[in-house]
């Protein structure tokens, strides 16, 4: 290697040390709009559960700093290496073949780093699993391509109904393209819902990224996830596995009321869906396009 490819190489890797923590920090910095994507956002979404909060301080609070810790002493070695190192300060090449404590410590140091990390992440995960008692349990079934809810009768529901992208056609003041749905499906605000997610055909998965949620829709298999939403609003979200041709127009969408505002909207929707047939319907996404 000539001596100005080294150095241009080193500038390179001096620029890069000095970007990593903003790189890294960005999606700290730039702020999500709660239920639905914002146009050039980076980093998580804005979250309106305890869970969510949870995994979010994990990602920013402990992987990110780890992460620029890694990379940054990682990089800065490698420019250190390739300065006290390089052909001209270094005439002679060592002839070391290796040396017991700094085996020991590049040994060591990664243990304690994933311990560092794995204490936090099984809390996480152990929370994330372990589903409360709950007030209200909806069975979601995924289709090709949209979703179908189901609402027990013992928790004052006994109707189902299916949830279809609205077509670029029908959309009003307010919709989101590829986002609004013609059914929205409704949950109390500050209760923990429990969602029974499965697939009437192929494999889905139900994905609400406000509530960090996301959880496979198996056909024959009944996954369970939960959420607890501490705000009123309405949160979208998608398929996020790749279920055939029409995979990018079937979302999903959950509004959070107040437990009056349900219970309205419960006696309603026994009138709107429970004596009504439920035929199969086709997701309107030629009409999107």
């Amino acid at each position: 290697m000539s001596t100005d490819t080294r150095q241009l190489f080193s500038r390179g890797a001096s620029l890069m040390a000095l970007a990593m923590p903003f790189i890294l920090s960005a999606g700290m910095a730039l702020a999500q709009v709660e239920g639905q994507p914002a146009p050039g956002g980076v980093g998580l979404p804005a979250t309106v559960t305890d869970v969510g909060h949870e995994t979010q301080f994990f990602y920013n609070g402990i992987l990110l700093p780890v992460i620029t810790f890694i990379a940054i002493s990682v990089l800065g070695l490698l420019l250190y290496v390739s300065w006290r190192f390089n052909e001209n300060a270094n005439p002679v090449p060592s002839k070391l073949t290796h040396h017991t404590g700094l085996e020991i410590v590049w040994t060591l140091v990664p243990i304690l780093i994933l311990v560092f990390i794995s204490v936090p992440s099984f809390r996480l995960l152990t929370k994330q699993v372990e589903i409360p008692e709950a007030k209200v349990t909806i069975k979601v079934t995924g289709n090709q391509w949209y979703w179908s809810y189901k609402y027990p009768e013992d928790q004052g529901g006994g109707f189902g109904f299916d949830q279809l992208m609205k077509a670029d056609a029908d959309l009003e003041p307010g919709d989101v393209r590829l986002l609004s749905v013609d059914n929205e499906a409704v949950v109390p605000v500050n209760e923990v819902v429990k969602l029974q997610i499965t697939a009437a055909d192929v494999i889905h998965s139900f994905v609400i990224p406000a509530f960090s949620i996301r959880m496979d829709a198996v056909p024959g298999r009944l996954n369970e996830t939960w959420f607890r939403a501490e705000k009123e609003g309405l949160y979208y979200g998608q398929c996020s596995k790749i279920c055939g041709k029409d995979h990018a127009f079937m979302p999903s969408a959950i509004r959070v009321v107040s437990r009056e505002k349900y219970e309205e909207w419960l006696a309603e929707a026994k009138k709107k869906y429970a004596s009504a047939e439920t035929p199969v319907k086709l997701a309107a996404s030629e009409a999107a396009r």
